[in-house]
């Protein structure tokens, strides 16, 4: 097999477990994780309403928490919702929705992600189930949909007030990050087995991007690359940054494994100075999340300690 059709291989299993992971969200105890049952799928009184809202993913929800929108179901996650998503069924994974217990709920919107939109369109134009794929690929994006949103279902004050507590953390950053100098840094996004390196398009990269730090992958039109160490040796990073999917834990030992056997690694000032660092993935997705504040100061407190 000829190394450019490897590379596409990788970026095609390396993106649909990010799109699994990233949209399934992780964090503390199960608690909207059964799929409900499709002869008893039924949305709860208090959720009956002109919006009927389906939450495509956790990221979603948390938004829609913040902009007071209730909905009818939302994906199957160990994540702990907001309480007002409390009891409501689940539609299955956000990557792969069941598309009965979908149409069975008759939404008059479901809200995904556009990272989604090519595996799932089709599925709902097919069933005629109405749809609206929301872009969070990178901040300014994500604090687009939220605006739109707003106007959309009527939560303009709700969706300005978030916009301006997200935009007063992030210029903060911004406003200090502009009187440093800023490192030189690699971004690492592995899977178990495999690695990819992220561009200033991925959304690491335009956290690392608005916290001062220079990616060495800069002026690059693709969001990943495959990994090439005697390329990304004579890049130079000042530190590099890896960001585990899937499997977490899995990942973390696959990286120090790869770090700890591939001569090439100990020859990066960046390892030689313990300038590597993991970032925990409920901060760092692949997509725009509220936590986008944290993950900044995060970054912050990397670049500058």
């Amino acid at each position: 097999m000829c190394n450019k059709q490897r590379n596409w291989l990788l970026l095609i299993a390396f993106m649909t477990v990010l799109l699994i992971t990233g949209c399934s969200g992780g964090g503390d105890q199960a608690k909207n994780e059964t799929p409900a049952k499709k002869e008893e799928v039924a949305a709860p009184a208090s959720a009956q309403s002109d919006n009927r809202i389906i939450a495509g993913t956790v990221v979603i929800a948390d938004i829609l928490d913040k902009l007071e929108l209730d909905a009818i179901a939302v994906p199957e996650t160990e994540k702990v919702l907001a309480k007002r998503f409390e009891g409501l069924p689940t539609i299955g994974n956000a990557m792969e929705p069941d598309m009965e217990i979908v149409k069975s709920l008759t939404p008059t919107d479901v809200l995904s992600v556009s990272t989604l939109q090519y595996d799932l369109q089709d599925k709902f134009e097919q069933l005629n189930i109405p749809v609206n794929f929301l872009n969070f690929q990178s901040v300014d994006a994500m604090i687009a949909e939220i605006t739109q949103l707003g106007e959309r279902y009527n939560r303009t004050a709700q969706a300005e007030d978030l916009v301006a507590g997200l935009e007063k953390n992030i210029e903060a950053v911004q406003t200090v990050a502009a009187n440093k100098e800023g490192p030189r840094v690699l971004i690492l996004l592995g899977i178990p087995g495999s690695y990819l390196v992220a561009t200033e398009n991925s959304y690491a990269g335009d956290l690392v991007k608005r916290a001062g730090g220079v990616n060495v992958m800069e002026g690059q039109e693709a969001e990943y690359l495959s990994s090439n160490t005697e390329y990304l040796h004579n890049s130079n990073p000042d530190i590099i940054l890896r960001l585990s999917h899937g499997m977490p834990d899995e990942v973390v030992k696959m990286f120090d494994e790869e770090f700890k056997t591939n001569d090439i690694w100990k020859h990066f000032d960046a390892v030689k100075n313990g300038k590597v660092y993991d970032l925990e993935e409920e901060l760092f997705g692949t997509t725009a999340s509220l936590q986008v504040p944290q993950a900044l100061g995060q970054l912050m407190e990397i670049f500058y300690r």
